[in-house]
């Protein structure tokens, strides 16, 4: 019976934080990594006000303005960290991550103990997949600020990309723990533990963020896959049922339809599978479970049911156009001459 496996780690840029995979834990020595402050002068009065001009444009969302006054103070004195961070979360904004990325790494070279300079960092690096350059920069802004939920979070969700989730654990409960009404930072670590088969534990912080977060629809996938794994079959059926009353998608359609089938429902969950297809006709996972059960019911006529054959016949077919790489299935169509 196929699955659809939908996951997500969520990436959320508002306030300059990111949410949500390589294998093993990795032990990273920052003492040697910290750079050496350089020589600094701070702004004038006139450079003060110019530097004031620019964040009031960034604000009004004029950023062309902006990074030229920000940069008309830097060719006057290169080293004023403000200037750097300002040009840095202008690109960010604008999802320019190589440009943020060097404005970033000058602010935390020219001031490495200041925390916006090197979260900013960690997470130009993390938008650029450079994942251990981010981990290192988001444990320099932990070693200045060790219980912000922000930094904590984004590292989480670092070690989550690179498949590391036992050294993702301590920083997302750290997270949740210094900032509970968060409900990304509860996601974050439901898949954490997810991935650690805390199955109990995962299923309780997706139960925890549905009330915490506006679109709960990618939770509630979330939270049925795992019931699944729990064989929690009813309740992920009760999951689904009111995901497809809310927000009714393919997605949502094909996890109720394999609930159902799970339970031995085989006509409500054709009928789950039907409507997925119909809202997506390209969503092959949903007409492979129409082939299923479509077989399962040729089978249970004893093989007498043409229409039920026919029906599970095109409708692998149509699956397998839309996704070749279906080795289980071409072996069960060739296992009964479909």
């Amino acid at each position: 019976m196929p699955t659809s496996t939908t996951r997500f780690a969520c990436v959320v840029l508002t306030g300059l934080t990111a949410l949500l995979p390589l294998s093993g834990c990795i032990t990273l020595d920052t003492s040697r990594q910290r750079p050496t402050p350089l020589m600094t002068s701070g702004p004038t009065e006139t450079q003060k006000e110019t530097l004031d001009a620019a964040e009031s444009a960034k604000l009004a969302g004029d950023y062309h303005a902006a990074l030229n006054l920000f940069r008309e103070v830097l060719a006057e004195n290169p080293t004023i960290t403000t200037a750097y961070l300002g040009i840095g979360s202008i690109h960010l904004e604008q999802r320019n991550y190589e440009e943020a990325e060097p404005a970033y790494a000058r602010a935390a070279r020219l001031e490495p103990r200041n925390f916006d300079a090197q979260f900013g960092h960690g997470l130009a690096l993390q938008m650029l997949n450079r994942f251990v350059d981010a981990v290192r920069a988001y444990q320099r802004a932990l070693s200045i600020q060790p219980e912000n939920p922000r930094a904590n979070l984004n590292l989480a969700t670092t070690f989550l990309q690179m498949e590391d989730p036992r050294s993702a654990v301590v920083f997302a409960e750290r997270a949740v723990r210094h900032d509970p009404e968060n409900g990304s930072a509860r996601v974050n670590l439901g898949a954490i533990y997810e991935k650690l088969e805390r199955n109990g534990d995962a299923i309780d912080q997706y139960l925890t963020a549905m009330e915490l977060i506006d679109d709960a629809g990618p939770v509630m996938l979330n939270l049925i896959n795992v019931l699944g794994k729990e064989r929690r079959y009813q309740e992920a059926v009760n999951t689904a049922e009111n995901l497809v009353r809310f927000e009714p998608s393919a997605n949502a359609y094909e996890r109720l339809g394999w609930g159902y089938f799970r339970l031995g429902k085989y006509e409500e969950s054709i009928e789950a599978y039907r409507k997925a297809v119909d809202l997506d006709p390209r969503h092959w996972p949903s007409w492979s479970g129409v082939g299923v059960n479509a077989l399962n019911a040729w089978l249970l006529s004893d093989r007498n049911d043409r229409d039920a054959f026919r029906e599970a016949r095109d409708a692998f077919r149509r699956s397998l156009r839309i996704n070749p790489d279906q080795p289980r299935l071409v072996t069960l169509m060739s296992n009964y001459g479909l």
